[in-house]
């Protein structure tokens, strides 16, 4: 009997896809370039299992591509916009992410884009290279301090609330965020307040985002959003690009209407809006945020454990539902 087919759209670290050998033929898309949306088609025929990145298009296409043995979606990201719900729902196939695993790593890179945008590292790195450091002077790069200051979380997930805790615990910072629900419990244990978005807006001096994309949540921070800002707040995104309507952010940073942000993700992905690389107050990352060994290898368990889980006519773990937080 020939063992079922599961396919992979990137090679992934770690040894997670050797266990997935012994109960599946697993086929890896191994050339340097993405795989197109045509390739993609063509590559699932016949697959009982994808393990796609965030950057496939898992929709009704390539669902009818794969054909009626396809029991499963894992995706190898905790995001999940990627994804056909809807269609996967029809078809009884299963959809999963790889949400915990990767918290800690996308916190640290949120509290990191957060610093070099606000201490303005970046620009100091580019400045002593340039060989334009002569001597110190009191005005030199001057930039916004955390300590004692407030943030804003606007999304309080596992990475919301890790975030959070490193602001609390090691910055001394004051804790506000918005949320469609309370946790009174955090609210105890950080000192924190959950605030109106617009006194969220308002009131930070630093703003980060957690929130999945959804239709109620694309350009959640658009030009109103910004207009309401402190002139001194820095944005950081490690959620979704989309998220953050990107001309109104160039806009409001060259207006001086917010001081900086921190990117790791863009609204089109890996396009960048004009005149967003030439913001000096602008920190970018190419969607790095989880890029750290120990994560990246957990992630592919994960996502190879809820497979293994199907093929053995288990229940997955981690199960995508359209509440899904971050």
């Amino acid at each position: 009997m020939a063992k079922p087919r599961v396919v992979v759209t990137r090679p992934v670290p770690g040894k997670a896809l050797e266990r997935l050998r012994k109960q599946a033929e697993v086929v890896v898309w191994s050339r340097q370039r993405k795989i197109t949306q045509e390739e993609l088609a063509k590559f699932v025929r016949s697959a009982t299992a994808i393990i796609p990145m965030l950057t496939e298009k898992i929709d009704h296409t390539i669902i009818d591509a794969a054909g009626p043995e396809l029991k499963i979606v894992a995706n190898y990201a905790v995001g999940f916009d990627n994804l056909d719900l809807k269609t996967l729902g029809e078809h009884n196939i299963y959809a999963t992410n790889t949400p915990g695993v990767l918290t800690e790593a996308v916190a640290e890179h949120t509290m990191a884009l957060l610093l070099a945008a606000a201490r303005r590292i970046p620009e100091g790195d580019r400045f002593v290279r340039a060989g334009k450091y002569q001597h110190w002077e009191p005005s030199l790069l001057l930039g916004g301090q955390l300590y004692g200051k407030k943030i804003g979380i606007v999304g309080l997930g596992r990475i919301g609330m890790y975030v959070a805790q490193m602001a609390y615990s090691g910055f001394h910072m004051q804790v506000l965020y918005h949320d469609v629900a309370r946790n009174l419990q955090f609210e105890e244990m950080f000192e924190a307040k959950h605030v109106r978005f617009e006194t969220l807006l308002k009131d930070s001096d630093f703003i980060t985002v957690h929130v999945p994309l959804l239709p109620s949540t694309l350009h959640l921070f658009g030009s109103r959003q910004f207009k309401q800002m402190k002139r001194t707040a820095v944005l950081v995104n490690t959620s979704r690009g989309p998220v953050v309507d990107e001309k109104a952010l160039v806009a409001a940073i060259k207006g001086g209407q917010i001081a900086a942000a921190g990117l790791d993700v863009f609204e089109c992905e890996p396009k960048l809006t004009a005149g967003l690389t030439k913001l000096e107050r602008v920190v970018l990352t190419p969607h790095i945020a989880s890029a750290t060994e120990d994560a990246r290898e957990q992630m592919a368990e994960l996502a190879v454990s809820n497979v293994l889980a199907v093929l053995e006519g288990k229940k997955p773990k981690n199960l995508i539902t359209e509440a899904n937080e971050q």
